[in-house]
């Protein structure tokens, strides 16, 4: 696909790019609209394991974006990694939760069934306000004892109107170093993340794709794992295009698209 030529797929990041704690950024929703009406498929894909696929198409139905079927989220990803044989330890939000669930595996949240007993296979962990001493010395007790450490995402924070808050990834950074086990990433930028997408969009090429993101070191190295182009906003947690080998840079997703569009 040549710069100038249209997409047929915009991957999308929703914090920092399309909203900031679901408070949308200036022209992001117009911006949307823009690229469905010229016949582009919008893609969300955000490594937010915290909410629930339900509560995403809520909250972007709110602001105008109907988005059902047309989201992807690191939860979903964490999911492929696990067996519905296993017995699992979620250290994450309703999202995460509902996911693990799904795969039939028997799942225990670690703040809410204290005291924690038996062997897991697996301790999956992604953003949550419970994260606290005890969840830390369960999801100890549970790696060491064998399980897999499985991280949704790796983003240290998230952006919000108020600043940066920390994030997933922090969270999984804290368990690793109390652990001395390094974790199974597989939210952005990593392959399962990037596998999940491909399946979503059977019978397009990701030379065909644009993935528009407002970090280089997650949505940028996510579209080097795609092989597609990377625009950054600086909308998000980026102030700045200095050092980043972006395709687009513009101030915000409108940018983007007013790019994407052009004659």
């Amino acid at each position: 696909m040549s710069k100038t030529q249209t997409p047929r797929v915009v991957l999308c990041d929703l914090d920092g790019v399309v909203w900031l704690a679901h408070r949308p950024i200036a022209g992001s929703v117009d911006a949307i609209s823009q690229l469905r009406q010229a016949g582009v498929r919008v893609l969300f894909v955000t490594n937010n394991s915290f909410s629930t696929l339900a509560d995403q198409y809520r909250a972007l139905d709110a602001i105008g974006i109907p988005a059902e079927g047309d989201v992807v989220t690191s939860a979903m990803s964490a999911v492929t990694a696990i067996k519905s044989s296993w017995r699992v330890l979620v250290c994450g939000g309703q999202g995460l939760i509902e996911e693990v669930r799904a795969t039939g595996a028997e799942t225990v949240v670690v703040y809410e069934n204290r005291p924690i007993s038996g062997s897991f296979d697996a301790v999956v962990v992604g953003f949550h306000r419970e994260f606290d001493f005890q969840v830390l010395a369960d999801a100890l007790t549970a790696v060491r004892g064998g399980a897999l450490l499985i991280g949704s995402n790796y983003d240290p924070t998230y952006p919000t109107p108020d600043g940066p808050i920390p994030g997933g990834g922090s969270i999984v950074a804290a368990i690793e170093k109390a652990t001395g086990v390094t974790a199974l990433i597989t939210g952005k930028p990593c392959a399962p993340m990037a596998g999940l997408v491909r399946d979503m969009c059977p019978g397009v090429d990701v030379a065909d794709m644009v993935m528009v993101g407002d970090r280089d070191d997650t949505d940028g190295a996510f579209a080097r794992t795609l092989g597609c182009r990377f625009a950054l906003v600086l909308s998000g947690v980026t102030p700045d295009a200095n050092n980043i080998d972006a395709d687009i840079v513009a101030p915000s997703l409108a940018g983007v698209v007013q790019h994407l569009l052009a004659p």
